[in-house]
């Protein structure tokens, strides 16, 4: 078993790398990577560019004190309106804003009451048009950020589940999170199925939701498990809920 995805105190994690590994190799992971934040300006949760060779620095440290015990990889969660920036092992193509005519950017999932008063500035309180907008994005993100994996497709319904704004058996909806998916389904990169928001209590399904799921798995997309941890305790949460599904 393996967990890709999660967040240090590089960005916005709550645990150090070593401690995040540790954690990893007591639940009996065979590999482990950490995926820090890049750069967005404005976004508190990324990770700084003055931090980044020690973030990679600290990883050599951490491949070479565990080889033989765990394998380590060392990722990058690149948002799409980031700059492209060194290799790494890996790369997690993720959409956390969408961009307004007027140059703005709204973060989907910081929250709800932010969320919902951007929905009511820059789309008149019409949710519907908002997914559009994200979904659109979404679409582009493996070109963009060159990713190996689709992180939280989607994130738009973040904190739906609990707000309850809009039906996402709507066709509106629906056409628009189908679209998304079908280009992205050209690109052959695997979707993750993040468990982020059910450990931090904001759903109780992963990202994507399950019809969104059974839509990929039945276009025989790959979907891998993630848990977007940002503290060591979450590190493959509810994985054993999921595992029979992939």
């Amino acid at each position: 078993m393996f967990d890709l995805h999660m967040h240090s105190t590089f960005s916005d994690g709550k645990h150090p790398p070593e401690e995040m590994v540790a954690e990893g190799i007591r639940k009996g992971l065979k590999r482990i990577g950490l995926s820090e934040h890049s750069f967005v300006e404005m976004d508190d949760a990324s990770m700084l560019p003055e931090n980044e060779e020690a973030y990679r620095a600290e990883m050599r440290r951490l491949k070479k004190k565990y080889a033989g015990i765990i394998e380590i990889r060392c990722g990058l969660e690149r948002d799409y309106y980031s700059e492209e920036g060194p290799a790494y092992d890996y790369v997690i193509g993720s959409v956390h804003w969408v961009r307004m005519p007027d140059g703005h950017r709204m973060c989907v999932d910081w929250t709800p009451e932010k969320l919902e008063a951007d929905c009511r500035k820059y789309f008149a309180g019409d949710w519907y048009a908002l997914a559009e907008a994200y979904y659109q994005v979404e679409a582009d993100v493996v070109r963009k950020t060159k990713c190996d994996i689709i992180g939280h497709f989607d994130l738009v319904t973040k904190f739906n589940e609990r707000e309850n704004w809009f039906d996402v058996s709507h066709p509106r909806y629906t056409a628009a999170w189908q679209a998304a998916a079908e280009a992205l389904l050209r690109t052959g990169k695997p979707f993750e199925v993040n468990t982020g928001a059910i450990s931090r209590g904001y759903r109780t399904d992963a990202y994507p939701a399950k019809p969104i799921r059974a839509y990929l798995l039945g276009r025989g997309a790959k979907l891998i498990l993630s848990s977007d941890a940002h503290r060591k305790e979450d590190i493959a949460f509810a994985f054993d809920r999921f595992l029979p599904e992939i």
